[in-house]
């Protein structure tokens, strides 16, 4: 007897519909084939034990399996539910008229346990898409998956509640979630908030700049000034999230198993702080069968490296594509996987080697030639697409003791969003524009150009500083994020200003020249 029961294959963050065709005929062979990896074959073993185990009678016949398209790779052990019931349907165990309208996925234990798998918000997009009525999935992954409408969640914990369903003997619980409701109440519900951090406002204004724009940031300064505080900081600031990016993000953490077991949807933009010993496949992704890297993590939110010169060279060189086109591609010989990329990248690091070049009170004992040398472990290329870079001085003790409370994250926030409206409405027709520091050179000259005053500082600067093409870009990307903050339609020399003030490393004397 000849059955059909369908599964889905994950390919970077969508899903693939795989239709599973079962065959039950004179024999005593078992045969699966569609390309299927070592995990996906070792099921035989796993789908035996778990129906003998509960009384279900694995046939003793002929069974072959085509899992297809038979072109793409099948992997991962979570093809052990459907490979289950499409073995029960085909030797008559199963009757049911509901397994063409009905997606599952699930890795079975010996004793007949489903057991979670990854992407499960992915596959549910996928069921909604193809036109299923029901989708079972583990119950630890049902929640996630039914934040999606339009398409039935079940999940089980054990393989007798889904033979049970199908032969009408009982029925599954349907997994409702109210997304709106528990998405804006957990969106901007913060552990941390900028009223804790003393003094540094010229920071904090670095900072409000950097959100209000998307901009990338770096902060140097010694040990102690306060650089981890404040990137943590970071998200309470930035725009709340929408529903289209808390889906796109939990779907990447859901395909790499990032989102924890019950969680339906991510509420707050990720913030992720590798260490800096990281490799480069860990930090762009990649792998035999590719998984994303931190970067595609922080998508839509930030991404902090604390130390930044300690970095692998390698490490900080792969970033400079991603950083320019916000997205990466993995390819392979056979097959290439896109993985969004589109975050804030905040730095933070000390200006030498001992910590104190430039300190008001410690003395450096760094000759300037190491200074250099410790900057120079960031390339050009790299420091040119950060385009706030600022230093830091340790708060005095004065303002460390201060009772006076500082200003909180909420009100920073207000400002940011007001000034990420305006960057809106100026880009609604621009496909894939959404902020300032995504802006093309032909957009820059149409919205950044600067007044004449402006102008003749900038070139001030540019000589003074010798700046490259890419730093000037990225003055006026910053200066029209001012304006905006400022709600003013052009581009004048006092943001000019302020933009060029962030450009620390860019001075030719900063290293003790």
């Amino acid at each position: 007897m000849l059955v059909k029961v369908f599964g889905a294959a994950v390919q970077g963050i969508h899903a693939t519909l795989i239709t599973i065709e079962v065959n039950v005929s004179r024999g005593i062979r078992f045969l699966l084939v569609g390309l299927p990896d070592a995990s996906v074959k070792e099921s035989h073993e796993r789908i035996v034990s778990a129906l003998e185990v509960n009384g279900l009678r694995f046939p003793r016949q002929q069974i072959v399996i085509n899992m297809s398209p038979a072109d793409i790779r099948k992997e991962g052990s979570a093809y052990d539910l459907p490979l289950a019931v499409g073995v029960l349907a085909a030797s008559g165990t199963i009757h049911s008229d509901r397994l063409s309208s009905t997606l599952m996925m699930g890795e079975l234990s010996l004793d007949g346990n489903v057991l979670p798998l990854k992407g499960a918000l992915s596959i549910a997009v996928m069921a909604k898409e193809q036109g299923f009525n029901d989708l079972i999935l583990p119950d630890a992954n049902a929640a996630e998956a039914a934040v999606v409408n339009g398409v039935a969640v079940y999940g089980v914990k054990h393989i007798r509640e889904v033979v049970a369903f199908f032969n009408g003997e009982s029925s599954l619980r349907r997994v409702v979630v109210h997304v709106e409701r528990v998405f804006l109440n957990q969106r901007v519900s913060f552990e941390y908030d900028f009223s804790d951090v003393k003094g540094q406002e010229n920071v904090k204004r670095a900072l409000e700049v950097a959100a209000a724009g998307g901009h990338n940031v770096v902060m140097v300064g010694p040990p102690g000034s306060g650089k981890s505080m404040m990137a943590r900081r970071m998200p309470t600031i930035l725009p709340p999230f929408t529903l289209e990016e808390a889906l796109e993000t939990t779907k990447i953490h859901s395909v790499a198993g990032k989102t924890g077991q019950q969680l339906s949807l991510m509420a707050q933009r990720p913030f992720r702080s590798p260490h800096h010993t990281i490799s480069d496949v860990a930090m762009v992704g990649g792998g035999s069968w590719p998984q994303p890297g931190e970067i595609s993590l922080a998508h839509n939110g930030v991404l902090f490296l604390d130390e930044l010169p300690e970095f692998n060279h390698h490490v900080l060189e792969v970033m400079r594509q991603p950083l320019e086109d916000r997205k990466i591609v993995i390819s392979r010989a056979r097959f290439s996987v896109e993985y969004p990329a589109s975050f804030m990248l905040v730095a933070a690091m000390n200006p030498c080697p001992c910590g104190f070049h430039n300190h008001p009170e410690k003395e450096c004992v760094c000759t300037p030639g190491t200074v250099q040398r410790y900057i120079n472990r960031i390339s050009g290329p790299l420091l040119d697409r950060i385009d706030i870079q600022i230093e830091i001085v340790p708060v005095p003790f004065d303002k460390i003791a201060a009772v006076t409370a500082a200003e909180q994250s909420k009100v920073i926030r207000d400002r940011v969003m007001r000034g990420r409206e305006i960057q809106r409405l100026r880009y609604q027709k621009m496909k894939g524009i959404y902020c300032n520091a995504q802006m093309s050179s032909k957009m820059i000259h149409r919205f950044a150009q600067p007044d004449d005053a402006g102008l003749k500082l900038l070139r001030s600067a540019m000589e003074r500083l010798s700046l490259s093409a890419r730093a000037y870009s990225r003055i006026l990307k910053v200066a029209r994020t001012i304006a905006d903050l400022a709600e003013s339609e052009t581009v004048q020399a006092v943001h000019l200003a302020e933009a060029i003030s962030y450009r620390s490393l860019d001075r030719e004397t900063w290293a003790g020249y």
